[in-house]
């Protein structure tokens, strides 16, 4: 399997500080987490019913009844390939690694922007992550929507992984799913800070949503998982709040690594990629104050995850100015 940021376990063995000692940056999650509501103990005891309220509230959060739950989007991201006949494959490079390796089976050309439109026109599969993991890359909704037109002609699809984009909901291609030849990824691992319920939502057209659904087989999501995520799908105020203050907060923490001379590189409202060649001493460095970054070597470069408070943002600081 590939390794992934979120080893914090691993860090702190490796550096010999313990884990409560530790500001964890190296997901890009939301840090102040939706706050888990109290679960009726049927939640626990019975098999998940599909009737409880969670595709109805997905439906309406996401703006399309297309949907399937699955056990987060990585689930789905393993899966999808099997639904298709071995084909051309282009994606992004660099971008979430889990994505060109589950198409291994395909042939997969990973590309940078400037190479995207171009391959399209012979490729079957477009995968892309929007806004991109991790480097914060977006395209124009209209670039997406004239390559999904040109895929879907000649029987091609568009898939886009929309994981980090639901603080900035009005880029969504969600509501047009359902048309043949698009298929969106969503989590509610990420702005709601809920990675560990395992919860996310496919949207395509239907004959490829039962496909995947006899794949994953039955209860895909456990029972308290629906119930958490139903809950937080349906908390507009809760939302609203969370939106606004990762917003400024990311412009916040842009501000705070351009001082100390980490320019360049682009964000979400969920992280920030900076791009460096030293970004592996920068790494270690920050790491050996018990600041934990994700650090990429291919292209090198490091996110940075957002504090969760105060304190976190004054050791941030602090570490930053010592490198």
């Amino acid at each position: 399997m590939l390794e992934h940021g979120g080893r914090l376990r691993a860090a702190a063995r490796h550096y010999g500080i313990p884990l409560a000692d530790w500001v964890d940056l190296s997901t890009g999650i939301n840090p102040q987490a939706y706050p888990v509501p109290p679960l009726a103990p049927e939640a626990w005891q019975r098999l998940p019913e599909m009737d409880d309220g969670l595709e109805a509230a997905a439906a309406a959060f996401y703006g399309s009844p297309n949907l399937l739950p699955v056990a987060g989007s990585q689930a789905a991201i393993q899966a999808l390939p099997s639904c298709f006949s071995p084909g051309r494959v282009v994606t992004l490079a660099p971008t979430y690694a889990e994505h060109p390796y589950a198409w291994r089976d395909h042939q997969v050309r990973a590309l940078p922007a400037a190479g995207i439109d171009a391959a399209v026109a012979t490729a079957d599969t477009l995968l892309l992550v929007q806004p991109n993991n991790p480097d914060g890359q977006c395209f124009p909704r209209e670039q997406l929507l004239a390559w999904h037109a040109g895929l879907a002609d000649r029987g091609g699809r568009l898939i886009v992984d929309e994981a980090f984009l639901d603080a900035e909901t009005a880029a969504s291609l969600v509501p047009l799913a359902g048309c043949p030849g698009l298929v969106v990824l969503r989590s509610i691992g990420k702005f709601f800070g809920l990675a560990g319920a395992r919860v996310g939502f496919v949207f395509a057209e239907a004959a490829l949503l039962e496909q995947l659904a006899e794949r994953l087989g039955p209860w895909a999501v456990s029972g308290p998982a629906r119930a958490v995520t139903a809950a937080a799908l349906s908390d507009q105020a809760w939302q609203a709040a969370a939106r606004a203050r990762l917003v400024a907060d990311s412009r916040r923490l842009a501000d705070l690594l351009d001082r100390h001379g980490l320019v360049g590189g682009a964000g979400t409202a969920l992280f920030q990629w900076r791009p460096t060649p030293a970004a592996v001493v920068i790494h270690a460095r920050l790491a050996e104050q018990g600041v934990l970054t994700r650090l990429f070597e291919t292209p090198a470069g490091l996110r940075f995850g957002l504090p969760g408070h105060e304190i976190e943002w004054a050791r941030l600081e602090a570490a930053l100015s010592r490198l």
